[in-house]
């Protein structure tokens, strides 16, 4: 594909991608603490919440990891400009969404929707779903991407911790995805799809972190208005590597900013023995961001593994793993 001609970036919208579980939440609730966004959570998440709320995206998703491109966009084209201009629909989200739970979040997404456009805003889509759409939003939006990438032994522990498997079969279901950019990655994807993936969740979790990792990869090759970070470098390091990314996505690193993200990431505002975050619905979630002390989470990454199954990952990812950077 060409390049993209080059865009001024500094003051639009930002997406925050990667497979689940690679700390997109973290990284988009940082970029959070700026005060000069907008955080809008999963937007094309095939499940409802957070997904599937046309007052938010007016358009259906039809896969984990929908694609889109110039091909099929006339649907997205229009709710994601709605979106990125923090037009929010309530009447479309409560003609679909209307327990008490959903009342609340659209009051809150219309409140923070006028709100951010009256103060001139950016958006941040914190999106996982959104990676295979990555080129489209960046190309066709002007969305910065910042992509979070982890390492592949520790995503695969997390999915097992949480008993969570995604069928390679999403990917491959979407011929123009095929076409444009899972030539390299298909055979092992088809191996590990369907009932083959259920029986060996170890490989399909390894197909799916090779194919998209080195998508991305390639995407951000080819556009400026692609920043690949590795989750492991963020979070070890997390003042002195967040605040570059701020400078790299035109942020304000001020010093409420500086003292939000110190507090959210030293553990001086989390407790270690707190497991969960809860949720407008009044329950856990397992997977939601909290405050958390980044460098002492990552000591435990892999640890839901046999020491054969994160062997056999690193086997089947080497070749993807060595094209990533710091």
């Amino acid at each position: 594909m060409a390049t993209p001609p080059a865009q001024d970036r500094s003051a639009g919208p930002l997406l925050v991608t990667g497979l689940p579980r690679s700390g997109t939440s973290w990284v988009g609730k940082m970029l959070e603490a700026s005060g000069e966004i907008v955080y809008v959570n999963e937007p094309m998440n095939p499940a409802h919440p957070p997904g599937r709320s046309p007052g938010i995206l007016d358009a259906d998703v039809g896969h984990r990891f929908h694609y889109v491109c110039a091909d099929n966009e006339a649907a997205w084209l229009p709710a994601f400009r709605h979106t990125l201009a923090l037009r929010y629909r309530p009447v479309r989200e409560l003609r679909r969404n209307h327990r008490p739970y959903d009342l609340a979040r659209a009051a809150k997404y219309a409140w923070a929707f006028a709100v951010g456009r009256l103060r001139g805003r950016r958006v941040l889509l914190d999106d996982p779903y959104a990676l295979a759409s990555t080129p489209w939003l960046v190309d066709r939006l002007g969305c910065t991407a910042v992509v979070l990438v982890r390492d592949p032994v520790s995503l695969a522990s997390s999915w097992r911790k949480l008993g969570w498997h995604v069928d390679p079969g999403e990917l491959l279901a979407q011929p123009l995805l095929v076409r444009d950019y899972l030539g390299p990655y298909e055979e092992q994807l088809a191996a590990c799809s369907g009932a083959a993936g259920e029986r060996d969740r170890v490989g399909a979790a390894a197909a799916l972190w090779r194919a998209t990792t080195g998508i991305l990869l390639d995407v951000a090759d080819s556009r400026p208005g692609v920043i690949v970070r590795r989750y492991e470098t963020l979070a070890g390091d997390p003042m002195s590597e967040l605040g570059a990314l701020y400078g790299r996505l035109g942020l304000s690193w001020s010093p409420r900013a500086r003292a939000r993200v110190d507090a959210a990431t030293s553990g001086s505002i989390a407790s270690s023995s707190r497991g969960f975050a809860w949720s407008l619905r009044g329950g856990p979630s397992r997977t939601a961001y909290r405050p958390m002390d980044s460098r002492a989470a990552l000591a435990t990454g892999g640890a839901a593994l046999r020491p054969d199954e994160a062997a056999r990952i690193r086997e089947l990812t080497a070749d993807v793993f060595a094209r990533i950077g710091p």
